[in-house]
Order: structure tokens, then C-alpha cells, then sequence
């Protein structure tokens, strides 16, 4: 009797793994972007920071 109602139990629903994977790919594509830009980027400081001096 027992395995007959367990049988009639709607079954539980299971988690969704898509929207977790989702979102790891998504948070290292944008890492591995910021830190491209980061290489890519020109340097803040144009100019020589030590003058010659006199």
C-alpha cells in the first residue's frame, strides 16, 4: 500500500540548472571583456613624470 501512494505522489519538480550556468558564462564573458579592455587601453598618463632637471 505504501508503494502505491508513493507511486501517486505527483513527482517533485527538480531545479533548473540553465539559469546558473546562464549566469556564470555571463559573469566571465564580462570578466574576460573588462579585462581585455583593461590590456587594450591606453595608458592614463600621456606625458613623462619625471622632468629633467636643470
Amino acid at each position: 500500500m505504501a508503494r502505491a501512494r508513493t507511486l501517486l505522489e505527483p513527482p517533485k519538480p527538480r531545479e533548473r540548472l540553465w539559469p546558473v550556468l546562464g549566469a556564470a558564462g555571463l559573469l566571465a564573458l564580462s570578466a574576460l571583456a573588462f579585462a581585455t579592455a583593461m590590456i587594450m587601453a591606453p595608458p592614463v598618463i600621456s606625458e613623462h613624470v619625471l622632468k629633467p632637471g636643470p
